[in-house]
């Protein structure tokens, strides 16, 4: 006996219902059904966030899919970044999108899943910041020997910074400068990475020294706790520092990739302080040392150059052995002296006595009579060119002398006189002195300067006032009673009168100024 299902047929009392509100349904049960999960799966079609900051991909295993988002709050506070091909945990809810009826998983937190998959992705990013050259020995720096500064990045509360001052305190004190940062968390990367760049952007010579040396400590813990020193951004901060810097992150057995991009690594931090600075007692012995060499070098140098110094000695001639050939020929010289001079003193002799009948008054009589007669015979010369220079200009004298009259000259000179004549009555009128002439008077202060108002001038002041026939000098009462007039001054009294200056001459004196 067959059973056949019930189909619904048309009038029946099924509820009739909307697509949302279908979608609204299935994704209330869904969310209600499975709340928060643990997803264990490989990420995949993952090409980075959003334009609006938001992750899409899909988390698969061998024989399932399903979508994944991270929003954009939640992806900035993740510790591991999504990668494509990494295995990892993730934790959220899963919940549907109604516009494409389908379900997906809202991640909050992400883990690479176990150790194997961290290795992964740290052999990952080995390779690709190796490829870069950051790990290159060439660009590693020498550590100084013996630095001023010694800057630490690492925790303040923890062991580490403790064992490494002490370290300090023990080999050889100095000045330590620490940069405190979490070494674990999710703020782990960037405050060492900012802590390194803080260092080297310290300028030399400021107000606080710039380190001779970073390190950057802390110590042991599992991969998932020493993470931070391995992300991209502590690494190129590490392989940037102009300043030399030692990695000291972990026990002996640990390493991380600031290892590879520091230009020393250390096992521990407290051997990370025994390699930043040496120690104090090994200066001393090798100071000691140095200076025992020093001093045995010195002394045989010293034995060696008086040793040469006796041999060569040796092998010098005496100093009388030097002088007494020279010596000898001074003496052969001065005896053979006497003999020349007086050798010398003839032969002079013997030719002047052949010159001497030589030298007659006759002859230079004779001489004096020539160079007189060529004398006279240069000045008549002389006389004759001259007389012929003046005929000749006396001649062009007269031909230009006809043609001048003292009419012409006359009649010029009258033009001149009234053009001077006329420029003087102008010069005359326009004269302030002419102004003064006619009543008024210039008054002046004691710089030569005009006053032109009564206004401003204080009690004793002294005053020049110059009139048509001359000069007084004046000096002030007090303010006087405002005038009608402009430029009116108050009550004077009057000083001696000067002589009176001199009046110039009509036409060529000077006019002087009003101001």
């Amino acid at each position: 006996m067959s059973t056949t299902a019930a189909k619904p047929t048309s009038g029946s009392n099924v509820a009739e219902m909307t697509v949302s509100e279908l979608s609204g349904a299935v994704k209330k049960t869904l969310e209600n059904t499975f709340g928060y999960v643990r997803l264990r799966g490989e990420i995949s079609g993952y090409r980075g966030p959003h334009a609006s900051g938001h992750c899409y991909f899909s988390l698969k295993d061998e024989k399932s899919k399903i979508e994944a988002v991270i929003w954009r709050g939640v992806f900035g506070a993740l510790r591991f970044k999504p990668q494509e091909g990494l295995e990892v945990i993730a934790t959220g809810k899963v919940t549907t999108y109604p516009g494409s009826s389908k379900y997906q998983l809202m991640i909050e937190a992400l883990e690479p899943a176990g150790a194997g998959a961290l290795m992964a992705l740290l052999e990952e990013r080995k390779k690709k910041l190796g490829a870069e050259g950051l790990f290159d020995e060439a660009r590693k720096q020498l550590l100084p020997h013996l630095p001023r500064v010694v800057g630490i990045v690492t925790s303040p509360t923890g062991a580490v910074i403790r064992d490494m001052l002490h370290g300090f305190n023990e080999r050889f004190p100095t000045r330590v400068l620490i940069w405190p940062v979490r070494v674990q968390g999710e703020t782990c990367a960037a405050e060492v990475a900012a802590a390194i760049r803080g260092f080297n952007a310290l300028q030399p010579g400021g107000k606080i020294p710039r380190p001779d040396v970073l390190i950057v400590a802390r110590g042991g813990g599992s991969l998932e706790d020493l993470w931070g020193f391995n992300e991209e951004i502590v690494v190129r901060a590490a392989a940037e520092s102009d300043i030399p810097l030692i990695s000291a992150v972990g026990h002996e057995t640990d390493w991380t990739l600031i290892d590879l991009a520091a230009d020393a690594r250390a096992p521990t931090p407290t051997k990370a302080a025994e390699w930043a600075v040496p120690k104090y007692s090994d200066l001393l012995d090798a100071a000691a040392k140095f200076g025992d060499r020093l001093r045995v070098g010195l002394r045989r140098a010293l034995e060696q150059h008086r040793s040469a110094l006796r041999a060569a000695s040796r092998g010098l001639p005496r100093a009388q052995d030097l002088v007494a050939l020279p010596r000898q020929r001074f003496d052969a010289c001065s005896q053979r002296l006497g003999r020349g001079l007086a050798a010398n003193s003839n032969a002079h002799g013997r030719r002047l006595g052949r010159i001497a009948p030589r030298l007659q008054v006759r002859l230079l009589a004779q001489r004096i009579e020539a160079s007189d007669k060529r004398l006279h015979l240069a000045t008549q010369r002389g006389a004759a060119a001259l007389a012929r220079v003046a005929s000749s200009r006396r001649t062009r004298l007269e031909r230009v002398a006809g043609r001048i009259t003292p009419r012409l000259v006359l009649n010029r000179l009258d033009r001149w006189r009234a053009v001077l004549v006329a420029q003087g009555n102008m010069l005359a009128s326009l004269s302030y002195q002419s102004v003064l002439r006619r009543g008024f008077a210039l008054v002046r202060d004691a710089e030569g300067l005009a006053v032109r108002h009564a206004e401003g001038l204080a009690p004793g002041t002294r005053l020049d006032i110059e009139f048509g026939d001359g000069r007084v000098l004046a000096e002030t009462l007090g303010p006087g009673t405002p005038s009608k007039s402009a430029g009116a001054v108050g009550p004077t009294r009057a000083a001696p009168r000067p002589p009176p200056a001199k009046k110039p001459p009509s036409g060529g004196g000077s006019q002087g100024s009003l101001f």
